[in-house]
């Protein structure tokens, strides 16, 4: 068993380091959090290292160490695998036909230009419009600081340039966060009547989902776009943490 453990947490650690160094190679350092991964490789060959030492030498208080560290890990498993399945299920909901609104989360902005997270949601939303004729989108996004224009801009020219009648849009172009996104929508909208989709990348629907039930949203549904699928892992890690940070704040 004791040899069981010490390869898991090796290559557990080597596999988190890798996939730390892909995910930049791939997107660049965009965000402190992606620094996780090789946090967490770090503590898995921490541990690996304890083990074996403490199997060269039994009687090293090491094993306390090594104990003490496994038992963090496996409460963060734990924890994560029980959001996290929540967070999967939430990527595969299928939406309400004939929605009065949908709500279409903002995401980075390079230049004028919807980065590729955004353009799958925007995608997703022309999807939506085909198929529902009389739904109104609303745009939620500000202008961030290395951004050209607001979110909300950039998604209505992307949106009326494939094809999208400009009365079935709204703009909301303060906001910057998900939180903000629900709050200042809601004044172009009834949160207690309308039926109102919030669409966003699949990972993300969640914790939309939660945020908008808390901000008085009653008849409320997610609408999942794509996303990329490489990022994946690390898009749910990140949005663990985050439903985490609501629970303690609730």
């Amino acid at each position: 068993m004791r040899h069981v453990l010490q390869t898991g947490c090796l290559v557990a650690g080597i596999l988190c380091f890798f996939y730390f160094a892909a995910i930049v190679l791939y997107v660049g350092m965009s965000e402190w959090f992606m620094c996780i991964w090789a946090v967490t490789g770090a503590v898995f060959l921490l541990i690996w290292r304890c083990l074996v030492y403490q199997e060269a030498h039994p009687g090293s208080v090491l094993r306390f160490v090594a104990g003490a560290g496994g038992l963090v890990l496996l409460v963060g498993f734990v924890s994560a695998a029980v959001i996290g399945s929540r967070i999967v299920g939430a990527m595969a909901s299928k939406p309400q036909e004939g929605l009065d609104y949908v709500l279409v989360l903002g995401a980075h902005v390079i230049g004028t230009q919807p980065s590729r997270a955004l353009q799958k949601r925007l995608d997703r939303a022309l999807e939506y419009a085909e198929e529902n004729r009389d739904t109104v989108f609303i745009l939620s996004g500000g202008q961030g600081a290395d951004e050209d224009i607001s979110e909300a801009d950039c998604m209505y020219r992307y949106l009326t340039e494939k094809g999208m009648a400009p009365q079935r849009v709204l703009l909301e172009d303060r906001s910057t966060s998900t939180l903000e996104n629900l709050r200042f929508s809601a004044m172009l909208l009834s949160r207690e009547e309308d039926r109102i989709g919030i669409l966003s990348n699949n990972f993300h629907i969640y914790r939309a989902l939660l945020l908008a039930e808390r901000e008085g949203y009653r008849h409320v549904c997610g609408i999942p776009a794509h996303s990329d699928l490489w990022m994946q892992p690390h898009y749910v890690l990140r949005e663990i943490c985050a439903v985490l940070v609501l629970t303690v704040k609730k």
